[in-house]
Formats: structure tokens, C-alpha cells, sequence
């Protein structure tokens, strides 16, 4: 016994377990659970505020204008103020987002109608400066809108496309949005789809209420 040699113990390693990258890969796993399902959330509240149809918009008027009305040079009496439709102007109101400062003239507006556009006027008297932001963001640089002030306007807020009208009190009302989205450019509510909403010289120098046509427009 004396003579022989003793083995070293055994050592036993243990592998570690990479619990920090474990628990990375559990906390990726949860974000992108949470994002998805807050992007589901999202994509079925915007579904359902979507409308696709007109009487889907509450408070909304429908009037009943022919397509293929008429180019005048005189001024036109219309029936509703503002106007949804009817005889106009040759030259048509540009509507490429187009805020204006001035109270631009119905007949050439009614002509942005015809081409798809939608035309939103407001009472300067009856709105805050916050709600003609609201308005003015809405609107500007977004293809088919154009935005007017409309002094005795008869609402706060007015909203027109060719036989579509919609009066609100406030800019921060769903309804407004709704009735954006679904009737710019709408080929079934568009007398005449596809046609351009693009006028510079209208942006450069608008015609307004009781100003005669521009010759040869």
C-alpha cells in the first residue's frame, strides 16, 4: 500500500447554462408578440372607422347633380351654399392639398368638385385658431383636398364633394376624416375621374367670391 500512488479526485464541471442570452431571446420574443398585436389592434380600429359608403357618414346630404354640367363664364345662383355641383367655371380650383387664405369663388371650386376634389370651408368667425390648424394639417399637401375660408358660412364647418355635403361644429370630429378619405377621388362619386386637380396659376393668384372669371380659362 505504501508503494502505490493515489488518483487525483475526479472533477466534475458542470457546463453553464447562457441564461443572459436566454433571457434576451424570451424578452425578443415578448416585444414582437406585443408590437404585432398592438399592429393588429391598430389595423382593426382603422378598419373600423373606414367607411364605404356615403350613408355610412352620419349627418351626411346627398343631392342629386347630372354629370356633365355645363362650362359658364357668368356667374352662377346656386342652390346650396357651398355649392356640391352644377354649372361652373372652365377653370377649376387647384386641389392638391391646397390651403387658401382667402375665400375662394364657388365656381371654379365647383369645377375642383367635378374632377374628384373635396373642398372643406370653415367660418373664421365660429372656429379657433387651434381648429384651423387642425384643419390646415389635414388638408395641405394631400392630393384631392383644398381648404377655404367661408365668412357666414351657416356651420363651423363644411365639407363638399360633387352631391356630397357635411356640416360639423368641430375640426376634431371623426366624421371629417371619414368623409376625406372616402370621397377624394372616388370614381363613384366623381363625375369626372382621373382628371387633374393641379392649377399654379389658381395657387398663385385665386379667384374669389365676386371676382368675374379669368378670360380664356
Amino acid at each position: 500500500m505504501g508503494g502505490r500512488r493515489t488518483r487525483p479526485p475526479t472533477q466534475v464541471v458542470t457546463r453553464q447554462r447562457p441564461w443572459g442570452l436566454i433571457a434576451a431571446a424570451v424578452a425578443v420574443v415578448v416585444f414582437a408578440t406585443a408590437a404585432i398585436g398592438y399592429a393588429v389592434v391598430q389595423v382593426n380600429k382603422a378598419d373600423a372607422d373606414r367607411v364605404t359608403a356615403v350613408e355610412q357618414i352620419a349627418g351626411a346630404r346627398v343631392y342629386d347633380y347630372a354629370n356633365g354640367q355645363g362650362h359658364v363664364a357668368t356667374p352662377v345662383t346656386y342652390q346650396e351654399s357651398p355649392p356640391v355641383g352644377g354649372e361652373h367655371d372652365a377653370e377649376w380650383a387647384d386641389c392638391t392639398g391646397t390651403v387658401y387664405s382667402v375665400d375662394i369663388r364657388n365656381e371654379n371650386a365647383v369645377h375642383s368638385l367635378e374632377h374628384g376634389g373635396v373642398w372643406i370651408t370653415y367660418d373664421p368667425d365660429r372656429v379657433s385658431e387651434e381648429d384651423v390648424a387642425t384643419l390646415s394639417e389635414l388638408v395641405d399637401g394631400r392630393a384631392g383636398l383644398m381648404l377655404s375660408p367661408r365668412p357666414g358660412l351657416g356651420a363651423p364647418i363644411s365639407l363638399q364633394s360633387w352631391n356630397t355635403q357635411l356640416t360639423l361644429d368641430s375640426a376634431t370630429d371623426p366624421r371629417l376624416g371619414q368623409a376625406a378619405d372616402f370621397l377624394t377621388f372616388n370614381p363613384e362619386n366623381t363625375p369626372e375621374p382621373g382628371a387633374t386637380c393641379e392649377n399654379p396659376t389658381f395657387i398663385t393668384s385665386p379667384l374669389v367670391v365676386g371676382d368675374a372669371g379669368r378670360a380664356g380659362g
